[in-house]
């Protein structure tokens, strides 16, 4: 059976025909329009290309937003157009296949549980680390959603009392100490403090990079991003006692330089420390795709679960 994962971001709508082992056979993507039926357009449009030269038996979409409990519709994407609309049975209609919809997060450890770093585990957390930082949470190969569809927000769990303001109205959120954001946001702290080649208000891209090759601003920034990251950890495993942690998003590019540490802090944070197992914590394998990837599966899964058209 072939289905089709769609990531739907800000940016771009990227569609991949996926097998029932994971494996892309075949990748196309368009821009991503700025009105919802246009991008409902570009998304069935992108659907087709792929659908004119494999048989496919469904399709499922990834989404940076709110999904509905019964994942039928978007009820917020804070990059996309969609604002309560039923996504999935419009494009359900339009392609005449089945669809269903899942938070992007969630779809990547749907990916990463199957068929990458988490395989075989019981329990599973990913933490994808970006911009901001997104949580799923997967418990005996079933995606854990709360009661309306909408958990688990790790990204703003509240690490420091009256700390950096967060656009979630927030302050001290995880996501503002431990982000690409947040690498950016410390290291322009610490210029003055240190020697450094960093400009004034560099990037995260460029703080990466620097700490790389050994700038003494950037690794302190990096040691403190691995630091957020520990006590972060610590409390997933308070509540969720997870057997793996998928570390995934772009800063994870640069996991050599703070994972062994953030493995430290968290293993010093954690409750019960040295008196209990620690999750295996490792890097995500699918990378940038593994939104498609677990879209797809869950497509597939909803196939043989689900109804045809709505």
């Amino acid at each position: 059976m072939l289905t089709i994962g769609v990531d739907v971001g800000g940016t771009s709508v990227r569609a991949a025909v996926a097998d029932e082992h994971g494996q892309i056979l075949r990748t196309h993507r368009v821009p991503t329009p700025k009105t919802g039926p246009e991008l409902n357009t570009a998304i069935a449009d992108t659907v087709r290309v792929l659908t004119d030269q494999y048989p496919i038996d469904g399709v499922g979409l990834a989404v940076a937003g709110f999904v509905s409990e019964d994942r039928r519709v978007v009820r917020f994407a804070p990059h996309l157009p969609w604002r309560h609309v039923a996504v999935a049975d419009e494009l359900s209609h339009r392609l005449g296949l089945p669809v269903v919809l899942e938070h992007d997060a969630n779809a990547a450890a749907v990916a990463e549980q199957r068929f990458g770093a988490a395989v075989g585990a019981r329990v599973a957390a990913l933490v994808a680390i970006g911009t901001g930082i997104g949580g799923a949470l997967v418990i005996d190969g079933e995606v854990f959603r709360g009661a309306f569809g909408v958990a688990p927000e790790l990204g703003h769990l509240r690490l420091v009392p009256e700390g950096r303001k967060c656009p979630c109205g927030k302050n001290g959120c995880w996501e503002r100490y431990c982000s690409g954001t947040a690498l950016a946001a410390t290291a322009a702290e610490l210029i003055g403090t240190g020697t450094t080649s960093l400009p004034a208000e560099p990037s995260g891209l460029d703080v990466a990079r620097a700490a790389d090759a050994g700038d003494e601003v950037a690794v302190r920034a990096m040691d403190d991003l691995a630091r957020w990251l520990g006590e972060g950890l610590a409390l997933v495993a308070d509540v969720y006692d997870p057997e793996v942690v998928v570390i995934s998003g772009g800063v994870s590019d640069s996991a050599h330089l703070f994972l062994d540490k953030a493995r430290d802090h968290y293993a010093a944070a954690v409750t019960g420390s040295g008196h209990r197992p620690l999750a295996r914590v490792r890097v995500a394998h699918h990378g940038d795709p593994a939104a498609m990837i677990g879209a797809a599966a869950m497509a597939r899964q909803h196939v043989l679960t689900g109804p045809k058209v709505p």
